[in-house]
């Protein structure tokens, strides 16, 4: 089959042929119809600490249609259309049994999204619904990413939301913040160049570089936030959380940042801020992502800005390391 393969640190991705997956007994062969670029993909392709290797096939966000069920997978047969969760889990431990794979002490994140064919668990699978695309169903897995965090957050009705960043994960999280009852979120970037995207998701306030960035947030929220979320993972955006947020409000780090970094203890404990790191989702959270594709105002769609072929992937996945109007970018490997 017909891959996008890692070679190297620093180098682009390289589409070449290689050996079709087999799959176990519990295993179902997809043939891949849709699989995002994500942007923790462009992290682990520069930076050695995810310990990628040569000849591994990354993506991990992307939907298939089953060609092949082993004999032990459970629930699934041959033409369903599914969304994989790429999080791998023993399938036994309590962790596994409470749809929590994430935390299974034999956890895995498997790729394999950018070739033709996959092979993946049963039980990382969930059917998409007949409504839904496979192109929207890739989607799955970076909204349940993002209401995991909302869900971490304990957010409630009526609470004012500030977002730091406008890529896939932060708009991601606007969207679930108004969905679940948010009275106002402000998306803030560097660049307003995902404006308008933001407010079809259901931002109520978008600010780019400003001399007065926290005047001008709460005058727009009312005052200061009491919610804030770092989607970037840039060295200083925890701090900056920290500054923003109400006294007694929450910060939560969904941005993935593999630099030092420091903040303030004093202005934290000060606030009595509370600090929460999130990362992955459960299994019912997938499952109510993928539901969210189907139902309901701020469509997610809205993310979606390209579908480029597998033999294009490598530059446009090069190109995505520089900000422009582009925000979730899909491969099809048959395209």
């Amino acid at each position: 089959m017909k891959a996008a393969v890692f070679r190297a640190l620093h180098q682009p991705l390289e589409v070449a042929e290689v050996n079709d997956p087999q799959p176990d007994s519990h295993q179902v062969l997809l043939k891949v119809c849709r699989c995002g670029i994500c942007g923790s993909d462009l992290h682990m392709t520069h930076d050695p600490v995810f310990g990628v290797k040569t000849g591994d096939v990354l993506g991990h966000e992307f939907t298939g249609e089953v060609i092949e069920a082993g004999r032990e997978a459970e629930g699934l047969r041959v033409g369903d259309r599914v969304s994989v969760a790429p999080i791998y889990g023993c399938g036994a431990c309590d962790s596994c049994r409470r749809g929590e794979p994430a935390w299974c002490s034999r956890m895995q994140l498997l790729g394999g999204g950018y070739a033709q064919y996959a092979a993946v668990a049963a039980r990382q699978c969930r059917r998409l619904p007949q409504a839904v695309s496979a192109a929207d169903g890739a989607l799955a897995e970076p909204l349940a990413v993002a209401l995991h965090g909302v869900m971490r957050s304990r957010m409630r009705p009526g609470d004012t939301v500030m977002v730091l960043g406008a890529g896939a994960i932060g708009l991601a999280v606007a969207f679930w913040a108004r969905r679940l009852g948010a009275s106002k979120v402000v998306v803030c970037d560097l660049l307003e160049l995902q404006q308008a995207r933001a407010y079809e998701l259901g931002a109520t306030g978008f600010f780019g570089r400003r001399e007065d960035l926290i005047g001008d947030v709460n005058a727009s929220l009312g005052g200061p936030p009491d919610i804030v979320f770092e989607c970037v993972g840039a060295k200083g955006l925890i701090a900056q959380a920290i500054e923003h947020v109400r006294p007694r409000g929450t910060v939560v780090v969904l941005g993935l940042c593999t630099a030092l970094d420091h903040f303030m203890p004093f202005q934290a404990i000060s606030k009595e801020v509370q600090i929460v790191m999130s990362v992955f989702f459960t299994m019912p959270e997938f499952c109510t992502a993928i539901d969210a594709l189907d139902s309901g105002r701020y469509a997610p769609q809205a993310l979606l800005s390209e579908t480029v072929s597998l033999d294009a992937m490598p530059q446009a996945f090069e190109a995505l390391r520089q900000r422009s109007t582009q925000c979730k970018v899909l491969v099809d490997p048959f395209q």
